[in-house]
């Protein structure tokens, strides 16, 4: 592959993990060394999508506020959000929804996401784009479920846009507040639309090769609308490892999730290879990215792809192998 930079070692290594079909990745090893990126097919501050490692940002807001008093668990969205009076979601606890428990839908039914699939599948439109205005007022039509473990999307847009209007903030702004302008992490942003994208921000591909839309949104920005350098994902990662990012009780685990693993505010655990596996992944059209730590080891590794293919097994193999 082209374009290498970085640390050969760690570039090599996730080469021969991640295969051909990632032909613009970027990776990072973190421990008590410091910090060591490599990458290939895009400059070292291209910003990525990282999808749903967003969800992992959000957590760390919800229990930052919860440490703060500024909310409590307990806090129910109806509380926050001015969705429709009365409507079941307006009574589901903000805990709930930081466990993926609340019983609210991943997609919910006014956002049509048959049709929304359809054109995605179709032509990569982003199915994404909602405004908050839109996110509060399709709220009110969500008819819950058995509130038994289940990963939601809608459920996290709601849940950070509630912790923001908490403060009185906006999301976007509430992430540079407390967790990017603290940390220095200049790459960080969390376009709305289109129209703001950074110049030179990378496109996504699929598995194929085509290229795939950007998915900017409002209401997904506590979901999956963070975008990030490798560089400023793995200082985070160090951040956490050394304990100094707000709201880091986030990641320890409080219930049991699907499979057997446990769950914090978004962060899940898991046992990998007789070691405990602190971690979150993402995906959108056209990235895949991966987000993982031993903390007991104080280590890390962070995988980021600009194609729509799984890097999961690779994120695990390499925190394995390289610590």
């Amino acid at each position: 592959m082209s374009d290498v930079w970085g640390d050969a070692a760690l570039a090599g290594q996730a080469q021969r993990m991640l295969g051909k079909k990632h032909p613009v990745a970027a990776v990072a090893s973190v421990n008590h060394d410091g910090v060591v990126t490599a990458g290939w097919g895009a400059p070292a501050e291209a910003d990525f999508e990282i999808g749903s490692i967003s969800k992992g940002v959000t957590g760390l807001l919800y229990r930052d506020a919860v440490e703060r008093g500024v909310l409590r668990g307990d806090t129910r969205i109806g509380e926050l959000l001015p969705v429709r009076a009365g409507c079941p979601v307006a009574g589901v606890e903000l805990e709930a929804v930081s466990k993926h428990r609340s019983g609210i839908p991943s997609i919910p039914s006014a956002r049509s996401p048959y049709r929304r699939s359809l054109r995605f599948w179709w032509n990569g439109t982003n199915p994404y784009g909602d405004t908050v205005a839109e996110m509060i007022e399709q709220a009110g039509a969500v008819e819950l479920r058995n509130p038994r473990p289940r990963y939601s999307n809608f459920a996290f847009e709601l849940l950070g846009h509630a912790v923001a209007a908490a403060q009185d903030s906006t999301y976007p702004e509430l992430v540079q507040e407390r967790i990017a302008g603290p940390l220095g992490l200049k790459s960080w942003y969390l376009p709305a639309t289109e129209a703001d994208l950074r110049p030179g921000s990378l496109t996504g591909r699929t598995r194929g090769g085509r290229p795939r839309p950007a998915w900017p949104g409002q209401a997904l920005a506590p979901a999956g609308g963070v975008r990030s350098s490798i560089g400023d994902l793995a200082e985070l990662t160090r951040a956490l490892l050394e304990e100094r990012v707000a709201g880091l009780s986030a990641l320890d685990p409080v219930a049991r999730f699907v499979g057997g693993v446990r769950i914090g505010a978004a962060w899940i655990t898991l046992e990998h290879k007789d070691r405990a596996i602190t971690w979150h992944n993402g995906g959108t059209g056209g990235f895949r990215t991966w987000l993982g730590m031993d903390r007991e080891a104080g280590c890390g590794v962070v995988v980021l792809s600009a194609t729509a293919a799984s890097v999961d097994q690779a994120g695990f193999r390499l925190l394995s192998e390289r610590n």
